[in-house]
């Protein structure tokens, strides 16, 4: 429908695989590099795993195409069988005639496939058997997968095995009873999601492939593309596509952010930004008054926008961030009487300019989002509905979404917090109400800002490499008071996820050993400066 439009040839976001639109990320040709090793080289198992969509498939294409000239592969695409009909599936791949008698005999189909692979190394040939949706295996089944291993010569097995899945069959092969199959696996490697600078250049690879002459997406339409897809080659490719039905419905050559965050709305099937927040350029601070305003912030995170920053209309530079101050002591006044009496200052344009100035950013009202904003100064938003608990855990100044008694919508800049009391920051002063009388208004919707030690923070899991894990590790050893090793490794190893599993028992985290972005913020605010933003201390009440 909208290849003329944008001047390409055909679709270049079909979600079937096409060797023509083979992208290899880095994470991929090592992916790949581990599966021709295996192909290659006399060993146990190799293992690959990844999440749904993240190119599994495509890495499995690829290393048929490579395949060497002395390599014989059986790919078995669907495990879901029994033990016999796995056996005989791999003879009908080899081209391993069987007699009928033999089908149901696992003894007469090990027979055969042993003088088969007998016969295939005297004529110096590798036998490969490579099987997608591991996960999806039987423990019987693997089970005899590991017997097979056993078929070998004096120097070398006879069949070499690469096992292809989900992150459960990790969770699969660590179970006691599959262990002597798990000891036999000299190879894992793990498939993550595309970063930032990748997923830009594959959506721009595939379009060129297309045809496209020109960039078609808008930088921020990338961002927004990653940032919703996760990195996930599947879901690039329904975005991307629903982004260019979108322009194309609207006459639009250049596909910006907008296009894909409302096709991601198509997809997920839910709002995706909150509709107070400032999108128009130069508009001007209004009272955004709406019933189902509490809607918007539970189901919208913050989004970032490809609107440019307008550099002229910031506001006068704040002071240097310093901790809050505690407030003087100060009876509780009425929150409801304090929303009535200041109800145009406690607009989100408002409300963002006080935490932006707390953390020492500019916000300029009316241009581009407050998380695009908050980016471009080093610092992330986190929107989260949760607790006063969990607002004490995360000890950051936040932004709340308040409901008046009218239905009318307030947002209000948490600065302090104690057991009884809480102070609010309406206008340009701090007022110190009681936590119940905060409770009718609050119903546990918020935004705070963080500022990562690296751009575009992502969850982190075991399998991953890099930078981010080696500092990861930093942190979290500093924090358990164990001295840092001479050399820290850069990969999640299971080391590390105990050490992360520890810090979030210890927070009251769900103790799962990923290091998630709720636990990023946790720990970021754990290793905080003193002089960096944070709930101030409230004196004791009536002192």
């Amino acid at each position: 429908m909208y290849l003329a439009f944008f001047g390409l040839n055909e679709k270049p976001f079909a979600i079937t695989p096409d060797p023509r639109y083979l992208f290899l990320s880095e994470r991929h040709a090592e992916a790949l590099a581990h599966l021709l090793y295996g192909v290659t080289e006399a060993g146990g198992f190799v293992q690959l795993t990844g999440e749904v969509g993240t190119g599994k498939t495509t890495v499995v294409r690829s290393l048929l195409a490579q395949t060497p000239q002395h390599a014989e592969i059986a790919l078995i695409l669907n495990p879901r069988m029994t033990a016999p009909e796995f056996l005989l599936t791999i003879c009908e791949e080899l081209g391993i005639g069987v007699q009928d008698s033999a089908t149901g005999s696992l003894k007469d189909l090990v027979d055969i496939l042993s003088q088969y692979l007998l016969r295939a190394h005297s004529a110096g040939k590798r036998v490969v058997l490579v099987v997608d949706e591991a996960q999806n295996l039987a423990p019987e089944v693997l089970e005899q997968v590991r017997l097979l291993t056993n078929l070998e010569t004096n120097t070398q097995k006879l069949l070499q095995i690469i096992l292809i899945g989900q992150p459960e069959l990790r969770e699969l092969l660590d179970r006691n009873e599959l262990r002597q199959l798990a000891q036999r696996i000299t190879g894992r490697y793990h498939l993550c999601p595309l970063t930032l600078e990748e997923t830009v250049a594959y959506v721009r690879h595939r379009l060129r492939v297309a045809g496209a002459t020109s960039d078609i997406f808008t930088p921020g339409a990338l961002r927004e593309v990653h940032r919703r897809s996760g990195g996930v080659p599947r879901l690039i490719n329904v975005l991307c596509d629903r982004a260019l039905l979108g322009g194309y419905t609207q006459d639009r050559h250049q596909v910006g952010a907008s296009f894909v965050r409302r096709g991601a709305m198509e997809v997920f099937g839910r709002q995706l930004w909150p509709w107070w927040l400032p999108w128009s350029v130069g508009a001007a601070t209004a009272v955004v008054v709406l019933g189902g305003s509490l809607v918007a912030w539970r189901y919208g995170p913050w989004v970032r926008s490809a609107v440019p920053l307008q550099a002229q209309q910031h506001t006068p530079a704040p002071a240097p961030v310093h901790a809050a101050p505690a407030l003087a002591s100060a009876p509780a006044v009425s929150l409801g009487s304090l929303l009535a009496r200041h109800a145009a200052d406690t607009t989100p344009d408002a409300a963002f300019g006080q935490l932006f100035s707390i953390w020492g950013a500019h916000y300029t009202a009316g241009t581009a989002d407050p998380c695009t904003q908050a980016a471009a100064q080093g610092l992330e938003c986190y929107v989260q509905k949760g607790s006063f608990a969990q607002l004490r855990l995360y000890n950051r100044p936040a932004i709340l979404m308040l409901t008046d008694d009218a239905d009318g919508a307030h947002q209000v800049v948490l600065s302090g917090l104690d057991d009884e009391h809480a102070a609010v920051n309406i206008g340009h002063d701090p007022h110190q109400v009681s936590i119940g009388d905060l409770s009718r208004y609050w119903f546990g919707d918020f935004i705070l800002l963080w500022r990562p030690a690296t751009r575009d923070p992502k969850p982190l899991s075991p399998g991953m490499h890099g930078v981010e894990i080696r500092q990861l590790r930093q942190e979290l050893t500093r924090l358990s008071g164990k001295a840092a090793p001479d050399s820290t490794s850069d990969v999640y190893d299971g080391a590390l996820s105990q050490l992360v599993r520890d810090f979030q028992r210890a927070h009251r985290l769900n103790a799962d050993g990923v290091a998630g972005v709720q636990t990023l913020v946790v720990l970021n605010s754990a290793l905080a400066k003193p002089d960096s933003p944070q709930l101030a201390s409230l004196p004791e009440h009536g002192t």
